[in-house]
């Protein structure tokens, strides 16, 4: 291992970043040399762990709550980020929730929650880094780039998910933001990817996989045949986040055991 760290010196803001895959990124964000806001909305001791691990990579890191739904929130949450850091280089989209339903039985309110902080929060957050990174134009000694953006979706913005329509459809959405953003953006050397992760061990679905019987299932749907953790999510965003990637404009990386290979086929259908 060489001591050379692709992030060194730029600023990183996960959303989400107190638990699950938004941990393992912001961790290994602020390993490979970034200082990194911890963002969350709740779980105080949780985010302050993740930033004492970010401390102890030798990166800066700073906590801060907000809801990225909330557009004076995440207002504030990157005001304060330039003010202690002086920019921001790489954002990370990653705070997401499901609020589960059989469609017929499905309310306004389960809806709205989840297209808010899972659509509408990447939105706020990516128009808010944008402003950034136009502002300071690119700066060659950090990055080749003005600005990066990771849009964190998942196998569900191409696999359809009965149960789950309003996570499907803020998935779905995440696609083309993303695509539309790179698009848009790319002659401004702002480069925006997404990761699109499988099965992943978080507290998100623990029902998934927290019984030999519920990961026996599930399994049948990686043809890798092991369950994801967050450090192989957390690997592709460093890539992604570094100019080891700078010529990946508008791609989603699919990062899923295969889970995407529709394995029922594999059998002849």
């Amino acid at each position: 291992m060489s001591g050379h760290k692709p992030l060194a010196g730029q600023k990183a803001l996960v959303t989400g970043a107190n638990s699950g895959i938004g941990e393992g990124v912001a961790i290994a964000l602020g390993q490979e040399g970034a200082d990194v806001v911890v963002n969350y909305v709740e779980g105080d001791a949780a985010a302050n762990a993740v930033a004492d691990r970010i401390k102890q990579s030798g990166g800066n890191a700073i906590v801060h709550k907000a809801d990225v739904s909330s557009e004076d929130e995440v207002g504030g949450m990157f005001d304060r980020a330039v003010r202690e850091f002086g920019t921001i280089d790489i954002l990370v989209n990653n705070a997401g929730l499901q609020r589960d339903s059989a469609f017929a039985d499905m309310t306004l309110e389960k809806w709205n929650k989840v297209l808010g902080v899972n659509l509408t929060g990447q939105f706020l957050c990516s128009r808010a880094a944008v402003h950034e990174f136009l502002r300071r134009g690119v700066v060659p000694s950090v990055s080749r780039a003005a600005g990066k953006i990771i849009c964190m979706s998942s196998v569900h913005q191409v696999i359809p998910w009965a149960g789950h329509a309003n996570y499907a459809t803020s998935k779905g959405g995440i696609k083309l933001l993303m695509e539309s953003m790179a698009q848009e953006l790319a002659p401004k050397r702002i480069r925006v990817n997404g990761i699109a992760p499988g099965a992943i061990q978080t507290p998100i679905n623990t029902s998934a996989w927290d019984t030999p019987d519920a990961l026996k299932s599930l399994l049948t749907l990686i043809p890798y045949g092991r369950i994801g953790l967050p450090e192989d999510i957390a690997r592709v965003a460093v890539w992604l986040a570094s100019d080891d990637s700078d010529y990946v404009v508008g791609t989603t990386l699919f990062v899923d055991g295969g889970m995407t290979l529709y394995p029922g086929f594999s059998t002849n259908g």
